[in-house]
């Protein structure tokens, strides 16, 4: 969990955020938001989330995440970690299901900081 330090200072971006709040990625984006991180919403086609304006990838992102959390399938979460690498955004939380063991060699050849399979609602629970 040293990835998350401060909520008030914590930029995260919550890739596969959802307006489904039934769905992982919905929940995680409510979770953290109601724990007062800074939370952003990438999603390709959904204009908002819970209100919040949503960016079809990572690099509309409004400014760089401290953060990206990965709750997407993992051949999705290989695609967007390309595009984290190239933009310098190197830590990352890849939820359960997120990742395979594809993902998680391309986290060690690429020198990310990375939490794996671990719930980021259980890791962040008070």
């Amino acid at each position: 969990m040293s990835l998350l330090t401060d909520p008030a200072t914590t930029r995260v971006a919550v890739v596969g955020a959802s307006d489904s709040p039934g769905k992982w990625g919905g929940r995680a984006y409510r979770d953290l938001r109601a724990k007062g991180f800074q939370v952003m919403a990438v999603h390709p086609t959904a204009p908002t989330v819970a209100d919040d304006p949503a960016y079809s990838t990572v690099a509309d992102l409004p400014g760089p995440p401290d953060i990206v959390v990965f709750v997407v399938p993992p051949a999705v979460t290989l695609s967007v970690l390309e595009e984290c690498r190239q933009l310098g955004y190197t830590s990352v939380w890849i939820q359960p299901g997120a990742g395979d063991d594809a993902v998680r060699r391309y986290l060690d050849e690429h020198g990310f900081d990375a939490v794996v399979d671990a719930c980021i609602l259980v890791e962040t629970a008070a």
